[in-house]
C-alpha cells in the first residue's frame, strides 16, 4: 500500500467518522412525534379537525422545543381498534417515534393503552379517546391523559335535562366504550335527581338505518338523549326528522361538536335547542379561550377546510400535543433513561389549556373542567354552542365514593 493510499484512505476514515458524528448529532436534535387520528370511517370529519388541533400546538412553537426540532408522523386509523394499534405499532416499531398522540375513538384507546404496555421506552399521550376504562381499568404506566373523558363530560346534564321538564328519557346510543362511559356521566346524576330511562338502543358504530331504533321510540319519553357521532349522528337526525320525529334532543358530547354543526344537511337545524354536555363551548369568553379560537381560524379558515369555531376534537387534540410539548420544555428536550425524566414532568404538570387548568390523577388522567351548553343559531345562520354552566375540577369518580362507583356498560347504570 502507498503513501498516498493509506493518505486517502484515512481521510475516508475520518470523513465517515465526523458523517456519522453529525448524523447521532442531527437525530439528538430531532423528537419525532407519531399522530394517529381516524381519517377514514364514521368520524373522519373529526379527525381531520384533530389533526389541525394537534398541528396548531406545533406551530404555536415553530415547531421546536428546547432547541429539538419536532418531526411529526401522521397516520390514520378508522375507529376500530384493531386498526389503530396496527397504526400505532408502525409509527412505533417502524418508524421509530419517540412520543405517541392519538387515538381518537374509546375503544381505539383502550386497545392502544393495551398495547402501550409492550413498548416501555415509548411515552403515549392520548388524542381525544373518552372511554372511562382506558385510565381506570388495567391502567398503563406509560399512558397518559391530558383530556377529561366521556362521563366527566356530562357532569351537570343530568340536572339541566331536569330543570327543562325532562323527567323520562330514551337513550341512543353507539355500542362500544365511549358512550358507555358518556351515558354513564349523564345517568349518573340524572338517576339520582329521580330522572328515569325506561329505554336504551344500543346501535352499530357506522349504522346506515336507524328506522326500528326510531320505532321503539315510546310515546311518553320527555326527550331523547342521543350519543352518536360523525356519520352516524348525520344519518340519525336525518331519518328522524323524516319520520316525523318531535322529541327534543339532549346531545352527547360529539353529537353538538363543530363537524356535526356544520354538516351540510338541510335538517341540521333540528339540533337547535340540544342540551349537551362537553368539554368544549363555542361561546366560552375567557381570554385563553378566544385566542386558541383567533389562532385555530387564522391557520385554518373555513375557506381551506377548518370550522367556523374549532371542533371538540380540534381543542382536544391541542389540549394533548400541548401537554406533550410542554413536558419536553420542562425537561430541556431530554428523553433518557426510558424517558423517565419527561414522565415525571408529565405526571406533577398543570397543563395551561383554553379552557382551563388541567392537572393528572394517580392514574395519569386529567381532572378539569366541562360545560352544560345548548345549540343556537348566529345571525349569519351558522350553529353554536352557548354557556349554560360551567363545572370545573370534575375527576374520574365524578364526585361520588369509589365504592359507590361504576364503570359505565350497557347496563350500568340502570333507572328504568
Amino acid at each position: 500500500m502507498t503513501s498516498l493510499t493509506r493518505q486517502c484512505m484515512r481521510m475516508l476514515a475520518i470523513a465517515a467518522l465526523f458523517a456519522a458524528v453529525a448524523g447521532t448529532a442531527n437525530a439528538q436534535q430531532m423528537v419525532k412525534i407519531g399522530l394517529l387520528a381516524t381519517l377514514e370511517g364514521p368520524f373522519a370529519a373529526g379527525g381531520q379537525d384533530g389533526m389541525r388541533g394537534a398541528d396548531l400546538a406545533v406551530r404555536q412553537r415553530n415547531g421546536v422545543v428546547a432547541g429539538r426540532k419536532i418531526e411529526i408522523i401522521k397516520a390514520s386509523s378508522d375507529a376500530k381498534p384493531d386498526v389503530a394499534v396496527n397504526a400505532t405499532r408502525k409509527l412505533v416499531e417502524q418508524d421509530k417515534v419517540d412520543i405517541m398522540v392519538g387515538p381518537l375513538s374509546g375503544g381505539e384507546g383502550v386497545a392502544v393503552k393495551d398495547y402501550s404496555k409492550t413498548q416501555p421506552n415509548i411515552t403515549f399521550i392520548n388524542g381525544s379517546s373518552g372511554a372511562q376504562a382506558t385510565t381506570l381499568v388495567n391502567t398503563s404506566p406509560n399512558f397518559f391523559r391530558f383530556n377529561t373523558e366521556g362521563a366527566q363530560w356530562m357532569v351537570g346534564l343530568g340536572k339541566a335535562a331536569l330543570d327543562k321538564g325532562y323527567k323520562r328519557v330514551m337513550i341512543i346510543a353507539e355500542d362500544y366504550a365511549f358512550p358507555y362511559s358518556q351515558v354513564q356521566g349523564f345517568m349518573a346524576e340524572y338517576c339520582r335527581l329521580g330522572g328515569k330511562v325506561p329505554v336504551k338502543a344500543w346501535v352499530p358504530l357506522g349504522g346506515k338505518d336507524y328506522a326500528s331504533v326510531i320505532a321503539r321510540v315510546p310515546k311518553d319519553v320527555d326527550a331523547l338523549v342521543v350519543v352518536l357521532g360523525g356519520a352516524d349522528a348525520v344519518n340519525f337526525l336525518n331519518q328522524y326528522e323524516a319520520a316525523g320525529g318531535d322529541k327534543p334532543l339532549i346531545g352527547g358530547s360529539i353529537t353538538v361538536s363543530q363537524d356535526i354543526l356544520n354538516y351540510k344537511g338541510k335538517r341540521r337545524d333540528s339540533l337547535v335547542g340540544t342540551i349537551a354536555g362537553s368539554p368544549i363551548a363555542d361561546a366560552y369568553d375567557a381570554p385563553e379561550f378566544k385566542a386558541f379560537v383567533a389562532d385555530y381560524q387564522k391557520n385554518y379558515p373555513v375557506s381551506a377546510g377548518g370550522y367556523p369555531s374549532p371542533s371538540l376534537f380540534a381543542l382536544v387534540y391541542y389540549i394533548n400535543m400541548k401537554a406533550a410539548l410542554d413536558g419536553l420544555d420542562a425537561v430541556k428536550g431530554d428523553l433518557s433513561g426510558g424517558q423517565a425524566k419527561y414522565r415525571e414532568a408529565l405526571q406533577k404538570m398543570t397543563l395551561k389549556t383554553p379552557t382551563g387548568d388541567v392537572k393528572l390523577d394517580s392514574n395519569r388522567q386529567a381532572i378539569g373542567s366541562t360545560f352544560v351548553t345548548e345549540v343556537v343559531k348566529d345571525p349569519q345562520g351558522n350553529l353554536y354552542n352557548k354557556v349554560l354552566r360551567k363545572v370545573d375540577g370534575i375527576d374520574q369518580m365524578l364526585g361520588m365514593k369509589k365504592e359507590d362507583f361504576k364503570i359505565g356498560s350497557r347496563d350500568e347504570p340502570n333507572c328504568p
